[in-house]
């Protein structure tokens, strides 16, 4: 059996290949379908494709995001594969790991019912003199160095973010 990891979008794969990357995760880049995770949504995803024609065993998907509401689309040939599909939630935005990093949350609380993570992330995250542009180059320069902070970060959002929908798990469940 392999795992295949389905990240929403680069953002989050960044996070994932740093948490693997560093042995962070209850698994290993050898449980991994390809050895590696993907920016995927779907199964008939070009990037996916190869990998899944060339694996012939049992399949658990993991799905990372933040709107995981799409259904996933199975193809016949994989209905037998597939053990299990479950979800870990980012919501509202993968960027709230750096509104905990930099200790903005209360600041955050004040102005979320108008400004999304993203936005108040641009306006008030910093690394290096340069504000936060929504590129995996600035995860990569923010968390790489220093995966103790991601880790951190993804404990305490879990910790004080309440609770997700019953079938979504949160990326500090995947955690060592």
């Amino acid at each position: 059996m392999k795992i295949l990891i389905m990240c929403e979008g680069a953002n989050e794969l960044a996070v994932v290949n740093m948490l693997l990357d560093d042995n962070r995760f209850t698994f290993s880049r050898d449980d991994l379908l390809d050895m590696r995770p993907f920016h995927a949504r779907q199964l008939d995803s070009p990037q996916l494709k190869p990998a899944l024609n060339a694996y012939h065993g049992d399949l658990v998907i993991y799905r990372i995001g933040d709107t995981l509401s799409d259904a996933i689309k199975i193809p016949k040939d994989f209905t037998n594969t597939i053990l299990a599909q479950e979800k870990y939630c980012t919501k509202p935005e993968i960027e709230m790991l750096f509104i905990i990093a930099e200790n903005l949350t209360s600041a955050y609380e004040k102005t979320k019912s108008k400004t999304r993570p993203k936005l108040f992330c641009k306006q008030n995250v910093k690394l290096k003199k340069k504000y936060y542009d929504n590129s995996t180059k600035f995860f990569y320069d923010y968390f790489s160095s220093r995966v103790d902070v991601l880790v951190s970060t993804i404990t305490e959002y879990k910790r004080t973010h309440g609770k997700h929908k019953p079938n979504e798990n949160y990326l500090a469940d995947l955690l060592k």
